[in-house]
């Protein structure tokens, strides 16, 4: 009798289709797998944009001062000066001659 029991179990329920088939030996493999590491990150986004930002201007304060002071034979820290740009913004819209 536990036979037939069994039987009429079988028959009441579903059989799972195939993609559910599909699905349930992924998660099975998937669970198999050990993980091999795992991803830390050592400075959060928002220090890295403001590292970027930084590194940024860095780069172009010292572009200016090269090409201010050696290319130019200028002073290289007058390249940073507000009084610098202020004169070669002069001579751009025509108030100097």
């Amino acid at each position: 009798m536990t036979n037939d029991v069994k039987d009429q179990q079988q028959e009441n329920t579903p059989t799972p289709s195939k993609r559910q088939q599909h699905k349930a030996e992924k998660a099975k493999v998937k669970d198999e797998k050990k993980t091999w590491w795992v991803q830390i990150r050592l400075f959060p986004i928002w220090l890295r944009i403001i590292l970027i930002i930084a590194l940024v201007l860095g780069a172009m304060a010292a572009g200016l001062m090269i090409g201010y002071g050696y290319v130019g034979d200028g002073e290289p820290k007058d390249a940073l000066k507000w009084e610098t740009w202020q004169h070669i913004l002069d001579i751009l819209n025509g108030k100097e001659s």
